[in-house]
């Protein structure tokens, strides 16, 4: 197929990188999306994503990559790929609604001969029992007319070792010819692509991934509560298990799950999977474990404060890190606001210090009036209690261990045992 023009729909963390690897590569690339705001900066060289930099944008713009809300130009487009939110309802079930929308917004602007690839991630089934009939319904030929694939994102922002270009492709395809042409496609912008059998193969594939991160993080999560009863050092324990050069691959604990994937996508899979009349306890029993660690975060809190003759009520905590990973500006599900809104719920008064988020952002869930505090000695020193939430690496650990009245690491900054250093 002659792909010439690409349409990325969907630019956030997972379209931007994409069409900036497309437009990297020579292609002329269309984005859409539905906020006007990320339209602009786009189309003025400039990104609202904190580890892509303004002049990546730039780049791109200059070699063909534009951006608009006007879905009525996917005709413009050879391929499009669907690049948008999966998350979970107020029942915790599958919010598909922006795949729907999306998909419903393209459809009377598709015509003969274009590839259409789902990317965001769901549940097994969903390109074929949803996208399928929609595009059917126009009179299309899945195969034939339209090439249909799934080929899950598989972004780590603020990873160093890989890049959207070297991180394998899993496609595919609803007939042969969709996975030929979903090859066909992402072949020329990266490196390695891995076929599958069919669509399901590849949504299942995803949520595997995610969800072997999510059992093995609740399992660490779990080690650690038993450590910290037994006075062991989980973190040490990690490092000298993970001298042994086979059978053990390293997971660290944290106040909990976060970000746009591995809290959420285990639960697409459990929500299919009672229609196949099986309960996944497993995947179950380690949401359930990661989704306690916030409030088991808060009783250590409590502890290491109660030992100093004070209580969480009106005391001034500083939270360290509000991303929800390291060296990233993303929000999305992260424990540390979570923690920000239990603590002060209880009364205490909250500030938080993270480079990487100077304001507060507007969230469907959580409200703070706050901007990032400046981390001086005075500063510091003013705090009840600093908690070490995201371990960004820009922080300066040696400042906040000298000048903090008390420590909560719930990230294993500090190896060495302090007085004023609780670890959680």
């Amino acid at each position: 197929m002659n792909f010439k023009t690409i349409g990325i729909v969907g630019l956030g963390y997972v379209g931007l990188p994409l069409a900036l690897r497309f437009a990297e590569a020579g292609f002329k690339v269309l984005g859409f999306d539905i906020d006007p705001a990320k339209v602009s900066q786009i189309n003025a060289g400039k990104s609202y994503i904190k580890h892509i930099g303004d002049a990546a944008v730039t780049l791109a713009t200059q070699q063909g990559f534009s951006a608009t809300a006007d879905f009525s130009r996917a005709d413009e487009a050879d391929a499009l790929i669907i690049c948008v939110p999966t998350p979970l309802n107020q029942f915790r079930e599958p919010d598909l609604s922006f795949v729907i929308n999306t998909t419903e917004s393209l459809l009377p602007f598709l015509r003969p001969g274009q590839l259409v690839s789902l990317e965001s991630t769901t549940w097994p089934g969903t390109t074929d029992e949803e996208l399928k009939p929609r595009i059917e319904s126009r009179g299309f030929v899945i195969g034939k007319d339209i090439y249909l694939v799934f080929s899950p994102e598989r972004e780590d922002p603020g990873n160093q070792n890989f890049t959207t270009r070297t991180i394998p492709k899993v496609i595919g395809g609803v007939t042969p010819q969709c996975l030929e042409a979903g090859i066909a496609l992402y072949g020329k912008v990266i490196d390695k692509v891995v076929p599958v059998s069919s669509t399901r193969a590849a949504e299942l594939t995803k949520l595997l991934e995610n969800i072997h991160r999510a059992v093995n993080i609740g399992l660490v999560n779990e080690m650690k509560i038993i450590a910290d009863k037994m006075g062991i050092d989980i973190f040490e324990v990690i490092r000298a298990a993970s001298t042994k050069p086979f059978g053990f691959v390293p997971y660290y604990p944290g106040p909990g799950l976060g970000g746009h994937c591995i809290p959420i996508d285990p639960f697409y899979l459990t929500w299919k999977a009672r229609e196949y009349g099986v309960h996944t306890r497993f995947i179950e029993l380690a949401g359930e474990v990661n989704s306690a660690m916030p409030a088991w975060v808060i009783g250590k809190i409590a502890e290491a404060l109660n030992e100093r003759e004070r209580s969480i009520k009106g005391s001034r905590i500083l939270v360290l890190g509000i991303a929800y990973k390291k060296n990233v500006d993303d929000m999305r599900e992260s424990p540390s606001v979570e923690l920000m809104e239990m603590l002060q719920h209880k009364g205490a008064v909250i500030a938080y210090c993270d480079p990487w988020v100077p304001t507060f952002p507007k969230m469907r869930r959580y409200k703070f009036d706050l901007a990032s505090v400046t981390l001086t000695p005075e500063s510091l020193a003013a705090y009840d209690l600093v908690l070490i939430a995201t371990n960004h690496d820009v922080f300066d650990y040696a400042l906040v261990k000298q000048h903090s009245k008390l420590i909560v690491d719930t990230r294993g900054v500090y190896q060495e045992s302090m007085p004023h250093i609780v670890r959680a």
